[in-house]
């Protein structure tokens, strides 16, 4: 079998790998049906996220079961199944307070770009649909193993509500779902902060209502503008970045909320500012298991289409290209097709 193999900063290979196999009773393999190429993967591929090298790639994943260990019981093999980036056992006081993404025996699941691969805690990972999807909605329902779950946590977390002004940093994949999913909640006004035309065009088919092209503290005057001086209900910040992180907070009102996603690298926050700003700030690794049914449910019934960020599909031979693209931001997310 062969999959993706992370070598070093921008070397990216389709190699050779070990087919993988049931180590404990609570795993399942999956025969990969799609798969794709994260923002959050950029890091390690440029460079900027120290990993032990070589290293296997891929979170995101959808596909069929084909064989489980002995105490799986709630999923089987045929079935078509999406799960998270972290496993989780649906069971524990972490999982059940609705933060499965910090199951305390939670394993990140990697490996994902390939033909096939391992899911721990498989009967609390996994979610399968209600049936074989057609050809078409594997795209939509791919973006539910991360980036549409992402982006609706992104929503939850800042208590978008009807009505409510948003503000979203970033047009990457989760930003253009967190704007979806703010649409979904009945958000009266969204405002996307970006600078490129193909990813503004699709935030505004997402239902994006303003776009903002200034950044830092620019970005945070013409936010101030739009709302009267005092700045929006609910900020999304979906980079992860310093630059990202303060206009966030910079943006929203006294009193709103502010959710980070976006994984965080050198960010810093003042003490002092963060106290004086009164904003509600609350983010992390999104607990994607938590959303899965609903959201599965919404593409299923075709109420959503978030397969929509994916403008680029390649067969996953191809894969290096699909992060050269992303990197250069030609693409603003890569499907892989085993």
């Amino acid at each position: 079998m062969k999959g993706t193999v992370l070598h070093g900063p921008r070397d990216v290979r389709f190699e050779a790998v070990e087919v993988p196999s049931i180590l404990k009773p609570t795993d399942a393999i999956i025969r990969v049906a799609a798969t794709c190429v994260c923002g959050s993967d950029l890091w390690p591929y440029r460079g900027h996220w120290p990993t032990p090298e070589p290293v296997r790639m891929g979170h995101e994943y959808c596909g069929t079961v084909v064989e489980v260990g002995d105490a799986v019981t709630k999923v089987k093999p045929g079935q078509f199944v999406i799960g998270s980036f972290f496993s989780s056992d649906m069971t524990c006081p972490i999982c059940l307070s609705g933060y499965p993404s910090s199951c305390v025996d939670r394993e990140q699941v990697g490996a994902a770009q390939a033909g096939m691969m391992r899911v721990p805690l498989a009967d609390g990972t996994l979610v399968a649909t209600p049936g074989t999807p057609p050809a078409a909605m594997i795209p939509d329902l791919l973006t539910l193993s991360d980036v549409m779950g992402t982006g609706w946590f992104a929503a939850e977390a800042a208590e978008v509500a009807p009505g409510k002004t948003v503000v979203v940093v970033g047009d990457g994949a989760v930003g253009l779902l967190a704007v979806l999913s703010a649409k979904l909640k009945d958000a009266g006004r969204i405002i996307v902060m970006s600078r490129h035309e193909p990813r503004q065009n699709l935030a505004r088919a997402f239902g994006a209502t303003d776009v903002v092209e200034e950044r830092g503290d620019a970005a945070v005057a013409r936010v101030k503008e739009m709302t009267g001086g005092l700045g929006a209900d609910s900020v999304l910040e979906c980079v992860g970045t310093q630059e990202a992180m303060m206009q966030a907070i910079r943006s929203c009102r006294r009193g709103g909320h502010v959710s980070f996603v976006g994984v965080p690298h050198e960010v810093k926050i003042d003490g002092q500012e963060l106290f004086f700003s009164h904003v509600h700030l609350h983010g992390g690794p999104a607990p994607v298991r938590r959303y899965l049914p609903e959201l599965i449910d919404r593409v299923w019934n075709g109420e959503i289409h978030p397969g929509k960020v994916f403008d680029l599909e390649l067969p996953i031979e191809d894969v290096a290209e699909g992060y050269r693209a992303m990197d250069e931001r030609r693409a603003i997310k890569v499907l892989l097709r085993p």
